[in-house]
């Protein structure tokens, strides 16, 4: 099986690049199943009903989310209502609209995809991300399981990889924008990168005008971000996954232009 997850797409110019490279490459490379991180697809922040639908038009399977999941109120209702579009799972239950897991019926299998936020550096409010992910393995069903884990601190992400190698299929890091290097499959069979990177504008400051984030930088003051136009980038990981053992056994890096 193999099974692309795209990183964090930022506002509407991303979601365009996604309907530009997402086809082509699923039909190229034989994809079965597409994860992306679909949290700032809108312009401004957060998402909308409008940037998710297309996101699924563009033939992405499951949107995960993460830290600005809740910006936008008009969403709550389709966080609520969609089976495919999942949030952090340590947010409160109860209090908090959606789901932090999903399972995808693929026919010869069943896919659990799995969304959760890292404590460092983010709200430390939310639960142990550990405890998490313990709390939605019980709850996953079949033998392949995919972890969008969202979160800040590189060591963190790493020792979630390390965590749950040999439990599920792949773990992938989302929120920082920036590709990593260190894409890999650890000893136990679990395939592993700290940071899938951004689909968005390439000369930008995580999709932001570069002006803007300094200025922020320099006067502490807020200020309104807004998206660059120009060179946009797609960029992605890709696990190949034994269907029987539910183990990965090649994970690639994606930067499409």
């Amino acid at each position: 099986m193999i099974v692309l997850c795209i990183g964090d797409v930022v506002g509407s110019i991303g979601c365009q690049t996604v309907r530009k490279h997402l086809p082509l490459y699923k039909k190229a490379n034989g994809v079965d199943l597409v994860i992306c991180n679909g949290e700032n697809s809108a312009d401004g922040n957060g998402i909308t009903p409008s940037s998710a639908r297309h996101l699924f038009d563009s033939g992405v399977d499951v949107i995960t989310l993460g830290n600005h999941a809740f910006r936008r109120k008009e969403f709550y209702e389709m966080l609520e209502e969609h089976p495919y579009i999942i949030r952090p799972a340590n947010f409160p239950e109860g209090s908090t609209p959606g789901s932090g897991i999903c399972q995808v019926d693929l026919g010869k299998n069943i896919v659990s995809v799995i969304n959760i936020m890292g404590n460092s550096f983010m709200d430390n409010n939310l639960d142990c991300a550990f405890k998490t992910a313990d709390e939605m393995l019980k709850k996953a069903e079949g033998n392949i399981k995919i972890v969008d884990f969202h979160a800040e601190a590189t060591g963190e992400k790493r020792a979630m990889g390390f965590y749950l190698d040999g439990k599920v299929s792949a773990v992938f890091g989302t929120h920082t924008h920036v590709q990593t290097a260190d894409n890999q499959v650890l000893e136990n069979g679990t395939g592993y990168i700290t940071d899938v990177g951004m689909t968005g504008t390439v000369n930008s400051v995580l999709g932001v005008k570069p002006e803007l984030i300094i200025k922020k930088l320099k006067t502490k003051m807020p200020v309104r971000f807004e998206l660059v136009e120009g060179e946009c980038k797609f960029e992605a990981v890709v696990f190949d996954i034994d269907e029987k053992t539910g183990k990965c056994t090649d994970c690639r890096r994606v930067s499409l232009r």
